[in-house]
């Protein structure tokens, strides 16, 4: 009998799971589930069976359709990106109806779904994090950029929940020059303006999140994608930058030690990604989730699959054998189109999608071919698992990384 796995949210990403999934070491037959809040989410097509989710509902009213949903399709094992407070809670119950949930503690997810009680705690542990201030009005936010930037870096400025990069805004009172206006576009606001929108919201009555106030670091932004036993002990952990198109597989211990404290202090378990900036040359925290990152299918390039050595480990207690990662290569990020099938609308007057096709859970992502790459990349990548179509995807390249710092040592962060 197949394994049922349900990817609940499924993004674009999550296409290429579902290859790394279904295309496992242990030749174990795995029937993807996907829900998503858009009917038409591309993620859809690519599932064994899929289902669209409730938008905008309390914790409780999520757990129950989540355990709903687990009992008439007979999950195994739910892997949820998003929603975890609602869930975390539930493994017992969850267990009951025969599904085992891939989840951190409750604990952690509620301390690491706020920056500035990560950054609090994670201080305290000894873990490397830049200067931050918090604040939640403009007589707050204006004192915090003045302390943080008598040091003369920029500041930055975002919410402390987790909003993904929504709210993040670079501090810059600096007059608009020519070669600004003619750079490509980025997330600017003057420090007044910002002062004067938590104002306005606070005369209005409207709710201001927490926000926190931080310097600006520039510079790639190191991702470590996790795998850890229950209790925080880490398993594997890949590290990776990014600049513009392109990915590194880095060879340099520093990010994952830094990883691996701040798992083992939250006792974060299976799959979690922690992120760094560098600051005056050295790695500092920048956020932890939780959960595993949208880009951990490009881990699939080092020879590790860290998304089933996570399903054995959440069945079995046992993660399974788990090869030395290939490192030191680079990856770029392309793009591929995916049709979406029985889309409604061309977001046109007067035009409308024509309605044919199969319905949208009737397209496994194992059916459309992988795309091609050179015969010099076939070669560097005779043993990894291929990555599937989807918007965004990962192809290797020839050009090899530096073994040990493939990026500039004075990275900062951002």
């Amino acid at each position: 009998m197949a394994l049922r796995i349900w990817l609940s949210s499924a993004g674009v990403a999550t296409t290429q799971v579902m290859r790394m999934l279904r295309e496992n070491p242990d030749a174990v037959d795995v029937r993807i589930h996907g829900t998503n809040v858009e009917r038409d989410a591309p993620a859809l097509s690519a599932c064994d069976v899929s289902e669209v989710e409730p938008r905008h509902v309390s914790d409780d009213n999520y757990a129950d359709f989540a355990l709903d949903f687990c009992r008439r399709h007979r999950i195994d094992v739910l892997i949820p990106p998003r929603r975890l407070a609602a869930l975390a809670g539930l493994t017992d119950v969850l267990a009951q109806a025969g599904t085992h949930l891939m989840c951190s503690p409750p604990a952690a997810i509620d301390t690491l779904t706020s920056k500035s009680r990560t950054y609090e705690e994670a201080a305290a542990a000894g873990i490397p994090v830049p200067p931050w201030r918090v604040a939640s009005d403009a007589a707050s936010f204006r004192e915090a950029v003045g302390e943080l930037s008598a040091t003369g870096e920029r500041v930055c400025v975002k919410p402390a929940g987790e909003y993904s990069a929504f709210g993040f805004r670079i501090l810059d009172d600096r007059p608009l020059r020519l070669k600004d206006l003619l750079a490509a576009p980025a997330p600017l606001a003057s420090v007044e303006a910002v002062a004067q929108a938590l104002q306005r919201a606070a005369d209005e009555g409207e709710t201001v999140p927490e926000l926190l106030v931080m310097p600006y670091l520039e510079g790639p932004e190191v991702s470590v994608d996790c795998l850890s036993a229950p209790g925080g002990g880490l398993l594997a952990g890949i590290a990776r930058s990014k600049q513009g198109r392109y990915r590194y597989l880095l060879d340099d211990p520093a990010p994952v030690a830094i990883a691996r404290r701040l798992v083992g202090h939250f006792r974060l378990a299976y799959l979690s990604n922690v992120q760094l900036r560098h600051r005056d040359g050295e790695p500092v925290l920048l956020e932890a989730n939780p959960r595993a990152s949208a880009g951990i299918f490009q881990t699939a390039f080092t020879g590790v699959n860290l998304p089933w050595a996570a399903v054995r480990l959440l069945l079995h207690g046992d993660a399974g054998p788990l090869p030395a990662p290939r490192l030191g290569g680079r990856l770029a990020i392309t793009e591929t189109a995916t049709e979406v099938l029985g889309a409604p609308s061309l977001g046109v007057p007067g035009h409308t999608a024509p309605a044919h096709g199969l319905p949208a859970h009737a397209v496994p992502a194992h059916a459309v071919p992988a795309p091609r790459t050179s015969p010099e990349t076939d070669v560097l990548l005779a043993e990894v698992p291929a990555v599937p179509p989807a918007t965004t995807a990962a192809a290797a390249v020839t050009t090899p990384a530096p073994a040990s710092a493939p990026v500039p040592a004075a990275l900062a962060a951002g």
